[in-house]
């Protein structure tokens, strides 16, 4: 994304970055996942801690990977996380996904997970990574459908917590329901050829719901997220603790249960 035009809703908070480590290609980029074969070369934009990225490297060993974002932080976990895995066909960048700094035709694989949905003009980025993947190869991109998760038992402060989130996101001109647009957005880009699936990442073991509503709890309360509800006048603080309440009341039950649905892309330039 480009730190001029957007917002990123959700900021580099330790809580935001918490999620964003846990994921892998497997859990994360199945889809994906047999189109990669040996020696291919990956771009993964907005790849954040570059968890993902890692798996990619290996997968693809001995094709280059290139991990980018628009932020340093994040980058600097990514290059850390390599060079302790052993990773040497992996690097990364700081680079806007609207104005990549690659050549046409430069990859044979070009990756977003969760990026598409926080920018102002999701086609644009997909033009230009489609501009960027070489002939024969692939453009893929996962993003959540903030209007389709799904919980138990019922809560209203989880109702509540969904609403703020999306209101959030679209007063930042973003979109938190991208997964459901992925081929509308690819179509618009000029993609003829789309393939479309979609899987949910699912908590319900003890251990799954204290990982996922206790790093929910803490963006609510010290995330960029916060901070943009209560500027843009969504919210107040009193009402964001008890938001972060009704998350761990939703931890503490013993039936609680939580579905995040994901749209899938595989486009072919």
């Amino acid at each position: 994304m480009s730190a001029q035009s957007d917002t990123y809703t959700h900021g580099h908070h330790e809580s935001v970055l918490r999620s964003h480590r846990w994921r892998t290609a497997e859990n994360s980029a199945g889809y994906l996942i047999p189109h990669l074969r040996a020696g291919a070369s990956v771009l993964d934009i907005g790849c954040g801690p570059g968890t993902i990225t890692h798996d990619f490297a290996a997968l693809v060993s001995p094709g280059p990977v290139l991990g980018v974002d628009n932020v340093d932080e994040p980058l600097e976990i990514a290059r850390a996380g390599a060079a302790e895995r052993g990773l040497d066909n992996v690097t990364f960048a700081n680079a806007d996904v609207y104005e990549l700094p690659y050549a046409d035709a430069s990859f044979d694989v070009v990756h977003a997970h969760q990026v598409l949905q926080h920018l102002t003009d999701p086609v644009a980025a997909l033009r230009e990574m489609r501009r960027v993947c070489r002939p024969g190869g692939v453009v893929a991109a996962r993003d959540a459908d903030y209007g389709g998760m799904r919980w138990s038992p019922e809560n209203p402060g989880l109702d509540r917590w969904l609403e703020l989130y999306r209101d959030v996101a679209r007063h930042n001109e973003a979109y938190p329901d991208g997964g459901k647009y992925l081929k509308a957005w690819a179509l618009a880009a000029g993609f003829r050829e789309v393939t479309c699936t979609a899987t949910a990442w699912c908590f319900a073991t003890p251990e799954e719901r204290s990982w996922w509503g206790n790093l929910w709890a803490d963006r609510i309360r010290r995330s960029s997220f916060a901070e943009q509800a209560l500027g843009h006048g969504l919210t107040t603080r009193d009402e964001l603790e008890d938001l972060a309440t009704a998350w761990h009341e939703w931890i503490n039950a013993e039936d609680g249960w939580f579905a995040v649905l994901n749209g899938e892309i595989i486009c072919h330039p």
